[in-house]
Formats: C-alpha cells, structure tokens, sequence
C-alpha cells in the first residue's frame, strides 16, 4: 500500500529557499519513479520534477531547470524538492506521486499525496 504525505511546505519570500518532502507512511519507495507536480490557482496541474531510485534519471520541466533539484535518501523512503531562487509564480500547491512503471515507460502517475502549499511572496 502506498500513502504518500508531504511536508515542509510554507511562506517564503521571493529569491529563499524551500526543500519539500515525501514519505510513504514510513515504508519504502521500492522501484517506484517518483515525481512532483504543482497546481497554481486556476491553472491545470503541472509537471515539476521526476526521479528513478537508480539516481541515474532525473527531470524537471524547464521553469524550474537550474533551482529545483529532485533527490532521494538512500534508505528509499523520502524524496526531497530543493527549491531554490524561489519566484512568485512557483506559488502552488505541491504533489508528490509514484509511478509504478519503469522510468522509460511512465505516462501516468499511480499514487498522489495530498498536497502542501508553497506561497512565495514577492
């Protein structure tokens, strides 16, 4: 069973820095890709980052390329959101989510969190 929650979400001026968590309810990610999303008021859900826990994949949509920096610990069962030279517009609420499939394969996300709220005041 798989029950994401993520932490670490708040109020953070333009230009600081947030690092956002993931956890599985304290048990293992396994092989599971792991990624985050974001949702700004009336906008669609958004892709931020992605991450295999072989390490050797890693992506990030391009608004976030150069300040966002996606990592896992090495016991598999957190996933970090780095997020750096924070602006305005990366104000939303943030998902974290597991895939099942191999990393090649991934075109939809299996499991979501609930979300946590980035606000970043300028």
């Amino acid at each position: 069973q798989v029950r994401l929650v993520e932490s670490g979400g708040g109020l953070v001026q333009a230009g600081g820095s947030l690092r956002l968590a993931c956890t599985n309810a304290g048990r293992t990610f396994g092989n599971y890709v792991m990624g985050w999303f974001r949702q700004a008021p009336g906008k669609e859900r958004e892709f931020v980052a992605a991450i295999s826990w072989s390490a050797t994949n890693t992506d990030y949509a391009d608004s976030v390329k150069g300040r966002f920096t996606i990592s896992g610990n090495n016991g598999r069962n957190t996933v970090f959101l780095q997020m750096s030279s924070l602006k305005a517009e990366d104000t939303a609420v943030y998902y974290c989510a597991a895939s099942k499939s191999p990393w090649s394969q991934v075109v939809a996300y299996d499991y979501w969190g609930q979300g946590i709220q980035v606000i970043v005041s300028s």
